[in-house]
C-alpha cells in the first residue's frame, strides 16, 4: 500500500508518497481502507517537530479519515467488514490503511459523503466540547468566534447557533465572514478593517460577550480578553497565528471571567464515555439539519503539500480533505 510518510522534520515538500506494508491489527483493531483524510492544523505542526505528539520516523501524518472496513479484530464487537466508518488516528491517515482502535471509529450515516465524514470528527467534537463541557454555553447568551471561516470555527458558529446563542463571527476578509454568515453568524467582524474591542462594543451596546472561541491566538487574545463581559469564558483552543499569546492576568480579575484550556484529544483519553455520547449528539444534530460540514477543498493524494499548504497560509475556509481512495 501506499502511504505520505515524515523521514525528517519540516515543511510539506519534505514529505515522501512510499510502498509500506500493511498495518497489522491487534484484536481490538479495525482495518479501514482509507477513502478521504481530514486536514487539521496539527498536521502541519506535527511534520515540523512543533506538536506535543511526536511519533517515531518514519511515520504519517493525518489525524481522522473515513473509509471502509477491511478487517476487524477478535474482541471487535461493534463494526464488521464493509461498514462506513470515521475514525481518529492522531497521526497516520495519509495512507491507503489504516489500523484504529475500535473505541476511534464512529459509524457513518448512508446520508453524509466521505469528504465530508473525513473531516468532521476533530473539528466538531472538539467545538462541541468546548462550548458544551469547558463553557457550559447556555440558550441567549453571546459568543464570540475568532478565525470564523476555518475549519473548527465555522463548527463553532454552527454549534452555538445550535445550541440558542447569537453568534458574533470575526474574521480578516468579507470573504470569510460571507461563509461565517452562510453557517448561521448572526453578526460580523472584520478585524482587518476596526478594532475587535471597539467592534464588539458597538455590537453588544457596552456589554461584552459571554464566551469567546479563539483558535487563532497571537495578538487576537488579549483583544479579544478584552471584550469579556462579566462571569465571561475565554476559550484557548489553538494558535493559528503562530504566536503564543502572555495574558495579562488583571483582567480577569477585573471582568471576573476565566481563561478556560480546550484540549480535546485529552478529553477523548480521560473521558471516553463523555466523548462518544457528545459524538452521537453530534451525529444526531447533523441528522437532523442543524449541523453540515463545509468542505472547501479536496485535494488528490499526490498534492498533499498544496494541501498543508491552505492550512498554513490560512487560505482554509472550511475543512480541505485529502482524497485517498476510490
Amino acid at each position: 500500500m501506499k502511504a505520505i510518510l515524515c523521514k525528517e522534520y519540516g515543511p510539506a515538500e519534505t514529505l515522501v508518497i512510499e510502498d509500506v506494508p500493511s498495518p497489522k491489527m491487534g484484536d481490538r483493531g479495525v482495518k479501514i481502507r482509507v477513502k478521504a483524510a481530514g486536514l487539521n492544523f496539527p498536521d502541519t505542526l506535527i511534520i515540523e517537530g512543533k506538536y506535543q505528539l511526536q511519533p517515531p520516523m518514519p511515520f504519517s501524518p493525518g489525524g481522522e479519515l473515513a473509509g471502509e472496513v477491511i478487517e476487524v479484530g477478535d474482541k471487535v464487537t461493534r463494526f464488521k467488514p464493509g461498514d462506513r466508518v470515521a475514525a481518529l488516528t492522531g497521526f497516520g491517515a495519509f495512507a491507503e490503511e489504516v489500523v484504529a482502535p475500535e473505541s476511534n471509529l464512529l459509524p457513518v450515516p448512508d446520508n453524509m459523503p466521505d469528504e465530508k465524514a473525513a473531516g468532521f470528527m476533530m473539528v466538531y467534537g472538539t467545538s462541541y466540547y468546548a462550548l458544551k463541557q469547558r463553557a457550559n454555553l447556555q440558550p441567549g447568551e453571546t459568543l464570540l468566534v475568532l478565525g470564523a471561516s476555518g475549519g473548527v470555527g465555522l463548527a463553532a458558529v454552527e454549534l452555538g447557533k445550535a445550541m440558542g446563542a447569537k453568534v458574533i463571527a470575526a474574521a480578516s476578509s468579507s470573504e470569510k465572514l460571507r461563509i461565517a454568515k452562510d453557517a448561521g453568524a448572526d453578526e460580523l467582524i472584520n478585524y482587518t478593517d476596526e478594532p475587535l474591542k471597539d467592534a464588539v462594543k458597538k455590537l453588544t451596546k457596552g456589554k461584552g460577550v459571554d464566551v469567546i472561541y479563539d483558535p487563532v491566538g497571537g495578538d487576537f487574545t488579549e483583544q479579544a480578553l478584552r471584550t469579556m463581559a462579566w462571569n465571561g469564558r475565554h476559550l484557548i483552543i489553538g494558535f493559528a497565528a503562530g504566536d503564543i499569546p502572555k495574558v495579562p492576568a488583571n483582567l480577569t480579575l477585573l471582568k471576573g471571567c476565566s481563561v478556560v484550556g480546550v484540549f480535546w484529544g485529552a478529553f477523548t483519553r480521560n473521558e471516553p464515555e463523555v466523548s462518544a455520547q457528545n459524538m452521537m449528539e453530534l451525529l444526531q444534530m447533523y441528522s437532523e439539519g442543524k449541523i453540515d460540514p463545509k468542505v472547501s477543498e479536496v485535494f488528490d493524494f499526490e498534492q498533499y503539500a498544496e494541501a498543508l499548504g491552505a492550512l498554513t497560509g490560512r487560505r482554509a475556509t472550511g475543512k480541505v480533505v485529502l482524497r485517498v481512495g476510490a
